[in-house]
Order: C-alpha cells, then structure tokens, then sequence
C-alpha cells in the first residue's frame, strides 16, 4: 500500500452506484492465490490483506501505482490508505 497514491475514496454504496451494479463480487485467482474483486463488466484489486483481516468496514479506492503510475480500483478497510478516520460530521 505504501507505493500507491490514493485519489479517491468512495462507500461501497457510492461505488455501486457509480458503475451502476448491484453487487461487488470478492474472488479469488485459484494460480496466483490473490484476491480480486468484480463488478459489472470491471474488476479492481482487494487488499493484500484480506482474508486474514475480513473486510469490516470496506471502501472502494482509486489508487494509482507511484511505480507505473497505472491506475485501478481497490477494495479496502476503510483505515487502510494512510490516513485514519477521527470522526464523521
């Protein structure tokens, strides 16, 4: 996570709307062992973290690589991404 730039942050709610779905589906690639998420006719990436730490408050990011600068969607808790949330108003 430390090489990304997070550019936007949205609820799952906001994001399903966004692309116009009714589900976010979690999967896993059965070769490589990683997890991906699907929505739609898109797929972003889930946090590297996941399963061992469920999905408990869970937002959807656009990030963009520092190393590639090539930008995708990633399914996170919501304290992930370098900042941590103190309060809603």
């Amino acid at each position: 996570m430390e090489n990304l730039k997070f550019l936007n942050t949205q609820s799952v709610a906001q994001f399903k709307a966004n692309v116009q779905t009714d589900e976010i589906k979690v999967l896993r690639n059965e070769q490589t062992g990683k997890c991906f998420f699907s929505y739609g006719c898109g797929t972003g990436a889930v946090t590297s973290k996941y399963p061992e730490s469920p999905l408990n408050h869970p937002v959807v990011s656009e990030v963009a690589s520092t190393a590639t600068g090539e930008t995708f969607y990633l399914l996170h808790n919501e304290s992930e991404g370098g900042a941590t949330k103190l309060e809603t108003l």
